[in-house]
């Protein structure tokens, strides 16, 4: 809709609220509400001002003052809320300037497609991000001076397969569990959950999303997927925030809690957010060719720019403390720094599903659903466009179960950095690509360091964990 439009909707429909949305540097959902009354031509000319000295990663208190403007093609009725309520997703300003805010991270997503443009290999570029997530019954987590803990538990969970309940005076069990690393696709009733995905995938399609499928993912105890049609960068990393809120909010709306956490469970499967990938010039993708499993020079060099930068790129894709307990080699998460057709083992992924010029992609695995999706696919693509640009060769594709390697032939593929410490500072070493056309900022990169730094990486080495006590209490 125009702006127009908007307006004229609200009046025609009823809409009581309007909810307007936008993300922090970190990736975090964040909104106002304001009356119909508030909503004119110039609140999209001009916006609404904000605290952004209250923004993790935004500005400082001295310059505090920022402005949100409404994009009046986003707007959808919400169904998280009671009262009829206009979603409109917002883009950051700078009052000072009245220009854009480069730590906007829509913003960062939008100069990415420009730029795309700017380069001649392409004139659009398409994202399909897999989110996982869990849904617990119970959620629990505390740390302080002298104690930590933290607690989860699911009725679906593996461990209450021996649990009884109490019903006319009888001790009974309720069976249908779903087993360690056995929870891809199970029909009910072993998938307690099937229910509330449907309801999640409805309120998805609501907000103007195609839903292709939703199912159970691999861990037990509530662990599952929606997934959602692809589309350009920065409407599929929408998309994204969106998708992650309504997942959330529908777990609410049934008394549980959903997560998009990269490792929750110990011993188990964790959450991942594969995300495909494509590029496309004058309707016609450009990855497409006569090369293996079908793939273009393109398309082949994208892949060198992906494996080249990838410690890098996992500082803004794999973006916590707790995405490296998923990224662990020998276990299930793609840390083979390879690329393949159909082989789930290496990091790039050629899918086989339907072999046509127009779903050749890509499939890199290791970003996780803690990512912003903003920062996160403008990080790839220009990683990509890199490789493209300089012709990086990412050598032979990898056809073997990496898993199974022998320890000498493991040795020679690279795999990824095993700390949230390491990809920052590869970082720190490596970010000129995310630096061409002006799409990520210096001051961008230096703000996400200093924060992940200072309130994650410090933060978590000066706590003692919970194992330690087990290992070294009576040393």
């Amino acid at each position: 809709m125009t702006p127009e439009e908007v307006i004229k909707f609200i009046a025609d429909e009823g809409v009581e609220m309007i909810d307007l949305k936008f993300t922090d540097l970190l990736g975090t959902l964040q909104h106002f509400g304001v009356p119909p009354s508030a909503v004119t031509e110039g609140l999209f000319e001009r916006g609404t001002g904000f605290d952004g000295s209250s923004i993790r990663g935004f500005q400082t208190i001295d310059q505090s003052d920022m402005l949100i403007v409404p994009v009046a093609s986003t707007a959808n009725i919400d169904p998280v809320y009671s009262r009829k309520t206009l979603s409109l997703i917002c883009d950051v300003r700078d009052p000072a300037t009245g220009g854009d805010y480069s730590r906007d991270p829509r913003n960062v997503a939008q100069k990415a497609e420009a730029y795309l443009a700017s380069t001649g290999i392409g004139d659009a570029s398409y994202w399909g991000p897999e989110a996982e997530f869990f849904i617990f019954d119970a959620a629990s987590y505390d740390q302080n001076a002298h104690s930590a803990h933290y607690s989860v538990d699911s009725d679906e969970g593996v461990w209450n397969a021996g649990s009884r309940y109490m019903l006319d005076g009888k001790t009974l069990g309720r069976g249908y569990r779903t087993r360690h690393k056995g929870g891809y696709s199970p029909a009910p009733p072993v998938d307690h959950l099937s229910d509330i995905r449907a309801e999640m995938a409805i309120d998805i399609q609501k907000f103007g999303m195609e839903v292709e499928k939703h199912h159970h993912e691999v861990a037990t105890a509530g662990q599952g997927e929606i997934t959602v049609v692809y589309d350009t960068l920065t409407k599929s990393a929408d998309n994204t925030m969106i998708y992650k809120y309504l997942v959330k909010n529908v777990a609410a709306r049934h008394g549980k809690v959903a997560t998009f956490m990269p490792k929750p469970l110990f011993g188990d499967n964790g959450t991942g957010m594969h995300t495909n990938q494509s590029v496309w010039k004058d309707g016609t993708n450009v990855f497409y060719g006569d090369g293996y499993a079908h793939m273009s020079d393109t398309m082949k060099f994208y892949i060198g720019g992906l494996l080249k930068h990838a410690p890098a790129l996992l500082a803004f894709a794999a973006p916590t403390t707790n995405s490296y307990r998923r990224l662990v080699p020998g276990f299930e998460a793609p840390v083979n720094l390879a690329y393949s057709s159909r082989n789930r083992s290496a990091c790039c992924r050629i899918p086989a599903d339907f072999d046509t010029p127009s779903s050749k992609r890509i499939e890199f695995r290791c970003p996780d659903p803690t990512a912003n999706p903003y920062l996160a696919f403008s990080a790839m693509l220009l990683a990509g466009l890199d490789g493209i640009q300089n012709r990086i060769d990412p050598g032979d594709p990898m056809d073997v179960d990496l898993y199974d390697l022998s320890p000498e032939e493991a040795m020679s593929v690279e795999q990824v950095p095993g700390s949230l410490e390491d990809v920052l500072d590869a970082l720190e070493d490596d970010h000129e690509f995310l630096l061409a056309g002006g799409v990520f900022t210096p001051d961008l990169i230096e703000t996400w360091l200093d924060y992940k730094r200072v309130n994650e990486v410090d933060e978590m080495r000066l706590r003692p964990h919970p194992h330690e006590f087990f290992l070294y209490f009576d040393a």
